[in-house]
């Protein structure tokens, strides 16, 4: 058998023709190299953490790179991070800490992307190596001493956001879905060693049975509201999701937040000594802690608190049910939007027709976050069925704000509370009118010119008609502000849209008693108005209507300040103008003590301009007040009620 071997022949070039080959088939690229970029990408590239991408930041490369640990890492996570906290045990280059930090923040992260789905699925330990994070972010910043840390160094912001993000993950239960974050005294059996974590509650003293679960604020986006506002600090803000059943929302959650104080080192740690303190702290408080040295704030989001309460169907449907029915869907009464607090000024709320506490998101979300006004005073909010009469609406938010300070100190310790703000739009702003003002028999007069005591009525009819129309000034009310108010009624309010709105909205027992009274007395007494049918709010807001004249004449009482804010549509004089609702001469009042002019339509509220002039009424009033009047003397450690 032949065999024939054939030979390949290859063509040699000499050295010096090889390389230009080399670089001219690799497109003449240069092993290393400085390209120009623009400058969002350039900075993006410089800002790469774990928090921004699935990705490490440049410092802990060096850490990686200097322990050839880069490729280990990928491969192998949990014994990557094992080996850097045995190093860091005795390598005291704060740059390990930091790695560390980081590195554990990703590694959790990745456990939960890829976490097994399923009933009997195991879920994974993200939730240890998230606290590790935080652990090692805090050993971090403080540093113990061994190196100053330059607040220029862009460890150290990333460090604050690496606590700041992975402090409430660390303490999600594993495999719940919701979020709950378990606030709780127990050992937790970390990669690196047991870690006693004590749970206490310095800056918080609300009985917390009334708390059903924490959720974070991280997890969530806001929508709807103009702005987030948020505390910088250190520290993870939480939703306190209250016990309440019910339609009471905006009442049933409260903002707070958890800073862990860790005050070992990873030495303590490997040897099962850590000790860590959970604190539990108010989010309406602004609180400020020792830290390495220093007084720093505590991290809070009041915003996503507010928008979490208000995303629910029901508040949404409230002013239209409210306006329309003689059911309460929620009862009438006073809400508050935070627990109340002694030492704080309640500022209370008051909706105008078919509206709801809603309207009011925008300027409670800016007011909250005012450092002075949210640690001086405390908000409210009233709901009550828009379509009642005016005279009756007012009589119960008279009543059921007596109540309330009853409730709140019955032994009346709180002089904050006599110094109570209330805020009304439109009809709301009558409601907050016949508040503050002695009326006298002034508004039976202006019904008839028979004395009340002539009429022959008995004890309950008697009862009815003083609730109503003779008034008295809470004393402890001591300014008002109206917004959109229509002290002489509005131009809206014809006499066919009040017959149709009297066989659309359903008035309850008492209104339709309280007409059967009048009823009963027109044989001996002569009415100024005509009475049809039982009335509505509207036709109490009816621009004849006399006693609505007549309440628009009268000035709040003595030691009550009152203030105006008025929508003006276009660009007319005000006094010509209107807001779509309210013309400017039935707004216009002149015992005010200041008045503004918002170019808006009926509904301004959200607008930026009304809520710095409430905010400046609100500051004046604080500083008119004696120190002691407002001077916080601690939470009453009532759970979020209404």
């Amino acid at each position: 058998m032949t065999f024939t071997v054939h030979r390949i022949i290859r063509p040699t070039l000499p050295l010096g023709a090889l390389v230009p080959a080399v670089l001219w088939l690799t497109g003449c690229q240069h092993p290393i190299t400085a390209r120009k970029v623009s400058a969002q990408q350039s900075y993006r590239e410089s800002t790469v953490s774990a928090l921004s991408q699935n990705d490490y930041s440049a410092e802990t490369r060096i850490v990686l790179h200097r322990f050839n640990l880069e490729e280990r890492f990928h491969k192998e996570p949990a014994e990557t991070l094992q080996w850097l906290h045995e190093k860091a045990r005795t390598d005291d280059r704060v740059d390990l800490l930091f790695a560390l930090a980081e590195l554990s923040y990703l590694h959790g992260d990745n456990l939960l992307r890829n976490a097994p789905y399923g009933a009997n699925a195991v879920p994974p330990p993200a939730q240890d190596y998230f606290l590790c994070s935080t652990l090692y972010a805090h050993m971090f910043l403080v540093s113990h001493g061994r190196e100053r840390q330059d607040l220029f160094d862009p460890r150290v912001r990333t460090a604050v956001s690496l606590y700041n993000r992975s402090l409430a993950r660390g303490f999600m239960r594993p495999g719940d879905s919701s979020g709950t974050v378990d606030l709780s005294s127990r050992v937790r059996q970390l990669p690196p060693g047991p870690v006693q974590v004590e749970f206490s509650q310095p800056g918080l003293a609300w009985d917390l049975s009334g708390i059903d679960h924490f959720v974070s604020a991280d997890d969530y986006v806001v929508r709807g509201l103009t702005v987030r506002n948020q505390q910088s600090g250190l520290g993870a803000p939480l939703i306190g999701i209250g016990t309440l059943k019910g339609r009471a929302q905006i009442a049933n959650r409260v903002p707070a937040a958890v800073y862990l104080r860790v005050p070992g080192d990873v030495r303590q740690w490997s040897a099962g000594e850590a000790k860590v303190g959970l604190e539990l702290y108010s989010g309406y408080d602004r609180p400020d802690f020792a830290f390495g040295g220093h007084t720093l704030p505590l991290r809070a989001d009041i915003t996503t608190t507010l928008a979490h309460a208000l995303n629910d169907d029901s508040l949404w449907g409230l002013d239209r049910a409210q306006f329309l029915s003689s059911v309460q869907k929620v009862k009438t009464g006073v809400y508050p939007i935070q627990p109340y607090v002694t030492g704080r000024v309640p500022v209370v709320f008051v909706h105008g027709t078919a509206s709801s506490p809603i309207w009011w998101a925008e300027m409670w979300n800016t007011l909250l976050a005012d450092p002075v006004l949210s640690v001086r005073c405390q908000f409210w909010n009233y709901v009550y069925n828009s379509g009642n009469p005016v005279p009756y609406s007012a009589a119960l938010f008279r009543e059921a704000l007596t109540d309330s300070i009853t409730r709140h100190d019955p032994e009346g310790k709180d002089p904050a509370l006599r110094q109570m703000v209330v805020i009304g739009h439109s009809q709301g702003g009558l409601l907050t009118k016949m508040a503050v003002t002695n009326t006298g028999d002034q508004l039976w007069q202006a019904l008839t010119d028979k004395p009340f005591a002539e009429v022959k009525l008995n004890e309950e009819q008697r009862r009815l008609i003083q609730r109503s129309y003779f008034v008295e000034a809470l004393p402890f009310v001591t300014r008002a502000v109206f917004i959109s108010t229509p002290h002489r009624g509005s131009y809206r309010t014809s006499s066919f849209v009040r017959r149709i709105a009297s066989w659309l909205v359903k008035l309850p027992s008492d209104v339709v008693h309280l007409k059967d009274t009048v009823k009963r007395i027109e044989k001996e007494v002569t009415f100024r108005i005509k009475v049809e049918g039982a009335p509505t709010s509207l036709d109490s807001m009816s621009t004849r209507n006399p006693v609505i004249l007549t309440l628009a004449d009268i000035p709040p009482a003595p030691g009550v300040t009152s203030h105006s804010i008025i929508a003006v549509k276009g660009d007319d004089p005000p006094e010509e103008g209107n807001d779509g609702v309210v013309e400017y001469k039935s707004a216009h009042v002149g015992y005010v003590k200041s008045e503004l002019v918002v170019r808006s339509g009926h509904s301004c509220q959200d607008k930026p301009v009304t809520i710095e002039e409430v905010r400046r009424i609100l500051l004046e009033h604080l500083a008119s007040l004696p120190p002691a009047a407002t001077t916080p003397a601690g939470d009453t450690g009532a759970a979020p009620t209404k």
